[in-house]
């Protein structure tokens, strides 16, 4: 069975759906959520489904190989980054190559890059009158939101449509296709 260990930064809805999904399912196994933030909800999702966690600060991740002898120990064959906001360290880059993608809430290459995340994607979305929106699932590469694009989803946005209402159209289709695009890269590891 193989591995997957996710990156997450907040409240953590799409990493509890990752989990329970392959709870029921079996073909993978979530063996750790590794989180940025000692507040962040998403440690209290990871308490709740018993898998266990990896608190870390900037200087773990980025300037120690504290991360990544964790993710070797765990034997990770697969990165999911759901709701992480932290660009990946090169050598991580490097030594997971086309086994770390990520979730993105709007149709790339649009609306991508540092500072681009939540609700300033739905904010820029609805400011610039976009008729759709959507998901981005991607390979993650040395920059923000500019890997391989896996797979994409859309919805429409109405004109009447406030960032919330967008925020809520994006939640719909990752917590429906998220999972499933998963499994579908984890089956060709």
């Amino acid at each position: 069975m193989k591995n997957i260990a996710i990156f997450a930064s907040g409240n953590g809805t799409n990493a509890e759906r990752i989990v329970t999904y392959f709870l029921e399912k079996k073909t993978a196994n979530v063996s750790a959520i590794f989180c940025n933030n000692p507040k962040a909800y998403v440690l209290e999702r990871a308490k709740r489904l018993n898998v266990p966690t990896i608190v870390f600060n900037r200087n773990d991740f980025y300037h120690s190989n504290l991360i990544m002898e964790q993710l070797q120990s765990l034997r990770t064959d697969l990165i999911v980054l759901a709701g992480f906001l932290w660009l990946m360290p090169q050598n991580m880059v490097e030594r997971y190559s086309n086994r770390i993608i990520n979730i993105h809430p709007a149709l790339l290459p649009k609306y991508g890059g540092k500072g681009m995340y939540g609700e300033h994607v739905h904010e820029a979305v609805v400011a610039n009158h976009e008729t759709e929106s959507g998901i981005t699932i991607h390979y993650v590469n040395e920059q923000y939101d500019s890997g391989d694009i896996i797979f994409q989803a859309r919805c429409q946005v109405a004109p009447s449509d406030t960032p919330d209402d967008v925020a809520a159209k994006i939640h719909e289709l990752e917590q429906a296709h998220f999972p499933l695009v998963i499994e579908q890269v984890v089956n060709t590891l």
